[in-house]
């Protein structure tokens, strides 16, 4: 057993599996359901044979079975995926031996595809497209997968995700822009602080690309998710170069870890009302919001003051200017978070520590300019935000 234990492991923990294993269980859940949704669940639990296919050819075992291809496409998680001839639900006879999977189709000539001892495989049909990965973010880190085939890596529909969407695939152009600021990230992680670059190297298992939204424009912005569902998968738009890069590492990464935190402890027991005021949001949010916001916030504002404090940097006015406001962003939102009745124990605790990171932050000040006009931003977010809202909102302690 021990043999093909890790290959295995490695799979079923995969970021990716999550959003597949809670799409089948909702699924399951539903009881007498519609037939879209039937036929939705027989594709979820048809996707289990896959991904078994894989760990075994990963453990080296040899195996024959039939896979489906959905919509026209056989998706091997990690591996690769294969266009069917036909369009639809096709059946696929799928082998393994001797380090190669042979796939064959109605009214197609079979594919053999190569296996790999890193991430994905190989094949020279047209049919097969191969996983994609980039470099380590250190020189001794494996591969770090990127995925634009996995059917599952797409964001739930809701307004939380707004309008970003996931592309079918990307082109080897913009591929290279991936590279080009992925290339550049590890030396701007470290500058940001010694445990960043160590910290996404832990916590980092799977980057997804996502099409870039028309309103973002091309500069320094990007668009990027989590999900929590999908622990160690970091979802973006193309990051215009590695500053930008790392910055939406280092915000991801603490939805991830609050986010995990959260399903170990219980923090708080405020409710899912969405009544609080956030500077970095034009709607209100509920407790658990404003409390994963203000978190992430707290640390893009620590990243860039430590990277504004060394001697140097080529953009050192930016990024105090961009500390200044994550910091104001903060300090807006600490007192509905210190100040809930909701907070268990661990959470007062970890709020009370968010307030002396942030306070701790003043031992270094942002130049006077960059502090008025930060300040002034926050009260004019405060301003609107009370025009649009608060007449309609209950007191937060009601």
């Amino acid at each position: 057993a021990e043999a093909w234990a890790s290959p295995a492991r490695a799979r079923v923990f995969h970021p990716l599996t999550g959003p597949w294993a809670r799409s089948c269980l909702r699924g399951l859940d539903s009881g007498t359901a519609g037939e879209e949704r039937s036929r939705r669940l027989r594709r979820d639990l048809a996707h289990f044979s896959a991904i078994a296919a894989v760990a075994a050819a990963g453990a080296g075992i040899p195996f024959t079975t039939r896979l489906t291809a959905r919509a026209g496409i056989l998706a091997l998680p990690s591996l690769g995926a294969l266009h069917t001839a036909r369009s639809g639900d096709v059946p696929v006879d799928v082998s393994c031996a001797g380090g190669r999977l042979v796939l064959r189709q109605p009214d197609a000539p079979d594919v053999t595809v190569h296996l790999e001892s890193g991430v994905g495989a190989w094949s020279g049909a047209l049919a097969w497209t191969p996983a994609h990965a980039l470099p380590g973010l250190t020189p001794t880190a494996p591969p770090l997968p990127f995925d634009d085939l996995d059917p599952y890596r797409e964001l739930p529909d809701g307004p939380r995700h707004g309008d970003l969407r996931t592309p079918f695939a990307l082109d080897d152009a913009e591929r290279k822009r991936w590279l080009q600021a992925w290339s550049g990230t590890a030396p701007v992680l470290r500058s940001g602080g010694a445990g960043r670059l160590a910290e996404a190297g832990a916590l980092l298992r799977c980057l997804v690309p996502l099409e870039t939204p028309p309103d973002v424009g091309a500069g320094r912005g990007s668009c990027s998710a989590t999900r929590r569902e999908a622990f160690g998968a970091l979802l973006s738009s193309t990051p215009p170069n590695s500053v930008t890069f790392a910055a939406t590492l280092v915000h991801e990464l603490q939805h991830a870890k609050l986010a995990a935190l959260g399903d170990l402890v219980t923090l708080h027991r405020a409710g899912p009302e969405a009544r609080y005021f956030a500077p970095w949001r034009a709607d209100p949010r509920p407790y658990d919001g404003l409390l994963q916001g203000a978190y992430s916030h707290l640390a893009m504002a620590d990243f860039y003051q430590r990277r504004a404090l060394v001697p140097g940097l080529p953009d050192r006015d930016w990024s105090w200017a961009q500390h200044a406001r994550y910091r104001a962003q903060v300090r807006a939102a600490l007192p509905a978070l210190v100040g809930s009745p909701d907070l268990t124990v661990r959470g007062r605790r970890f709020v009370d520590e968010m307030a002396a990171a942030h306070e701790r932050m003043a031992e270094h000040p942002a130049p006077r300019g960059h502090v008025a006009r930060a300040q002034a931003y926050v009260e004019s977010a405060r301003a609107l935000w009370t025009r649009r809202h608060a007449s309609a909102l209950p007191p937060p302690n009601e």
